[in-house]
Formats: C-alpha cells, structure tokens, sequence
C-alpha cells in the first residue's frame, strides 16, 4: 500500500459510491469494485502508475500525475462509462 494510491482512493471515494462501485485498496494495487467485479486496477510501479482497465494498460508519470490528476482522469472515464453503457 503506497501513500500516492491512498491518496487517490480519498479523492475518488465519494464519487465512485455515485456508480455503486468502492475503492478497494490491497498491498499491491487499488481496484476499483462493482460487487465482486474488478472494473479498474491502479497500480504503483515507483515511478510509475500503472492503471489497467477494459483489458488495456495505461502509464502514468508520477512526476507530472498527481493523484488528483489522475482522480479526475478515473472519474471521467467511468463517468463517460456509465453514460454510454
């Protein structure tokens, strides 16, 4: 468990409860919960963030992506998700 996915999991919270999916934080990565489903997995790779989502991985540099940058990119994503279907 890292201080930069526990940050992300406050900041997207209170949003995802809207979409009736939970942040579930282990040692090795957050998932992003719908029941018992994994719909997302943000992982911590140091320098990196690795987020996994609709089988496809995306890579983030911590440097410039800040967990309320990358909160904003999650919420719109599923936000869009939802949406569409």
């Amino acid at each position: 468990m890292t201080e930069y996915l526990e940050q992300l999991r406050d900041l997207i919270k209170e949003e995802l409860s809207k979409y009736g999916l939970t942040p579930s934080l282990s040692k090795e990565a957050l998932n992003i919960m719908r029941a018992k489903d994994v719909v997302m997995t943000i992982r911590d790779l140091k320098d990196y963030v690795e987020l996994s989502y609709k089988g496809k991985k995306y890579s983030y540099d911590k440097w410039y992506t800040k967990p309320q940058h990358l909160a904003s990119t999650i919420i719109n994503t599923l936000k869009v998700q939802e949406k569409t279907g």
